[in-house]
């Protein structure tokens, strides 16, 4: 039976007269890896702050089992700024952390004594694997100067530091809101790799789609206050949510027919009425009961005008940018086209915010010319530029950009109707921007550059913090917009429904051009990989073989006997290690029994290699 980690029973949460959620209830199983999808200001992220005791519920209780260790990577995590990517990353109180702590600084200061009784207290605790795991993280992570102080880092920087830690804790339950975000492509597919090949408990929640569908074995969905579990994938949710919603529709749409005819009888009914007819009467207010039942089906209207474009562009000519030492750009040219749909890709670091900051004027070139045309609006959407003020209403945010709004197909409406487009109900536009989630902030700022009627958009990491049913609509109004779309996303989903080009930023002011989606590059890139072939190691000088006189070696007598033995060893140690295969991934040990079946499993697989090069090394003697 299936080991319960974590259970949350009837949890209600309320922000003043906002009712969060109520009543949710959720069950988190040992190696389960479940997402939680619902709309934005749902209260995921204070779901899941409250799973992890740094919120508290109004009404209902969380139970973990005995000695569960819960990881928590938030959306927006704290870090110690008085310390060190190190120190934030190891700072638990635990002796496993401080002693990987002082071997890292010991390793720093090259201090002798310290690193001699650092290495011994690894020693002592059998640490070393877990050093060079932790190592691994960083390294994909791309947090290499692990000395660098916190303070000095980008958002994107802290929220990777954030989600090391996470990773490296190694606890029982990993719980991560939004993990994706301010990763680049190659880091977003190594996580999947990470969490799926490992023995993880995990709950998280996330927008990326292909993550979703990699990485997880259930989804909960929480839609109109009401949790439903699925045992699938996201494609598989996707199948079955389809079916819920038909069924429902279905049934509701029976009992309001069935209740036509019931509603005549109770009009027509005498007021003596006996026990069936009192029967007939209580399945009647039954049925009215399901026929007012009603889907929340409200999604975002994406539908704005655009200005009108020209046949000019923009031209961006031989433009060079450096930061020092650090080439961005070099010497780069590149004619934008009409209703083109560009995607750029590359490692963070490698310049691609710098390029959207210096094709729309907000930094200046080195050399080069940036010539757009005469009738180019740029609607920029900004990963970390959303100035939005806090102490304001919603409905005087949009005010300030225009009183009235013009859609795509010539209508107006007022700034609280297109409110409305954007599912902020009249109650919610008189509500201040700080007591919103972060996807509805999101939202708002999308609004206020869509409100602008660009015809040059450019979206820096646009589906941050926008939840799946509002991006599946951006989706469907950027492949129909009017104009130039550039896309800058860590999110393959969106992409390869978005673009249909590429610009890959590989560095050092290198940049390359791809005709078609992000997956379809990841094909062909592969593909070039395995094909390239392999730089040779330089060739030693080959000597002059001199004619073999010589008899071929023989083993000897002692050699047979432990080529003998080798080969039993090898036999029960493959029998073991296919036993331990079943045992870990059967879901039947506690925690425990797991560590000590990994330590074990890990243990034959080094004795194993030793033994089966020793074997080939025999049998290299054996054949002469």
């Amino acid at each position: 039976m299936a080991t319960i980690y974590l259970q949350a029973e009837n949890l209600s949460k309320s922000f003043g007269d906002l009712t969060i959620f109520s009543d949710i209830s959720l069950s988190l199983f040992q190696y389960q890896r479940t997402a939680i999808i619902a709309k934005n200001g749902t209260g995921k992220s204070t779901l899941l702050n409250i799973l992890t005791g740094n919120d508290s519920a109004d009404k209902g209780k969380v139970t973990l089992r005995n000695d569960i260790r819960i990881g928590y990577l938030s959306q927006n995590p704290e870090l110690n700024e008085k310390a060190t990517i190190l120190e934030n990353v190891f700072g638990a109180d635990d002796e496993i952390s401080s002693t990987i702590r002082n071997y890292e600084k010991a390793l720093a200061k090259d201090d002798k004594d310290l690193l001699h009784h650092a290495m011994e207290a690894m020693d002592r605790l059998n640490i070393w694997e877990r050093e060079v795991k932790a190592k691994q993280i960083l390294s994909k992570l791309r947090l290499d100067d692990i000395n660098q102080p916190v303070t000095k880092l980008s958002g994107g920087q802290r929220k990777r530091v954030a989600l090391a830690s996470a990773l490296i804790s190694e606890p029982d339950v990993l719980i991560l809101d939004e993990p994706t975000n301010h990763l680049d492509l190659d880091m977003v597919e190594w996580l999947e790799e990470f969490l799926t090949r490992g023995q993880q408990t995990i709950l998280m929640v996330t927008h990326d789609r292909y993550f979703l569908d990699r990485v997880c074995t259930d989804i909960i969905e929480i839609d109109s206050q009401t949790v439903y579990t699925y045992k699938g994938n996201y494609s598989y949710f996707l199948d079955k949510r389809e079916e819920r919603i038909n069924s429902f529709t279905s049934e509701v749409d029976k009992a309001t027919n069935l209740l036509r005819r019931e509603t005549e009888w109770m009009r027509r009914m005498p007021q003596a009425r006996g026990t069936k007819a009192k029967y007939r009467i209580d399945a009647y207010y039954k049925l009215k009961d399901v026929a007012s039942q009603r889907l929340d089906t409200s999604e975002v209207e994406i539908n704005v005008s655009t200005s009108r474009l020209g046949k000019k562009i923009m031209e961006v000519k031989n433009l060079n940018k450096s930061f020092g030492s650090k080439v961005i750009l070099k010497d780069f040219s590149y004619t934008f086209n009409r209703f083109e749909k560009l995607g750029i890709i590359g490692e963070n670091g490698t310049g691609k915010t710098t390029f959207l900051n210096l094709i729309t004027g907000a930094i200046q070139a080195d050399s080069g010319e940036v010539d757009a045309g005469s009738t180019l609006v740029v609607g920029y959407y900004r990963q970390e530029g959303m100035n939005i003020d806090n102490n304001k209403k919603v409905i005087d945010i949009a005010r300030e950009i225009a009183d009235v709004v013009t859609l795509g197909d010539g209508k107006t409406l007022t700034v609280s109707q297109f409110l409305n487009m954007f599912l902020f109900s009249p109650e919610k536009q008189h509500t201040f921007v700080y007591k919103l989630s972060g996807g509805e902030k999101r939202r708002l700022y999308l609004l206020t550059i869509l409100m602008r009627n660009p015809n040059f958009l450019i979206l820096d990491e646009p589906t941050n913090d926008l939840d799946i049913h509002t991006l599946n609509i951006l989706e469907d109004y950027l492949k129909s917009f009017p104009g130039v779309v550039i896309v800058v996303s860590h999110d393959r989903f969106f992409m390869d429904k978005v673009v249909d080009g590429l610009l890959v930023f590989e560095g050092n002011g290198e940049i390359s051009g791809f005709p078609g989606s992000y997956t379809e590059y990841r094909t062909w890139a592969i593909e070039e990989e395995k094909n390239r072939p392999k730089e040779k190691s330089p060739e030693k000088p080959i000597k002059q073989e001199q004619p073999k006189t010589q008899t071929k070696k023989k083993l000897t007598f002692a050699q047979k006997k432990e080529m003998e033995q080798l080969s039993k060893d090898i036999e029960l140690l493959e029998k073991e290690k296919t036993e331990l295969e079943s045992q870990l991934s059967g879901g039947a040990l506690n925690p425990q029994q797991l560590q000590e079946k990994s330590n074990r499993y890990q243990e034959i697989t080094h004795i194993l290699e030793e033994k089966e090069f020793r074997w080939l090394e025999l049998s290299e003697i054996e054949e002469g």
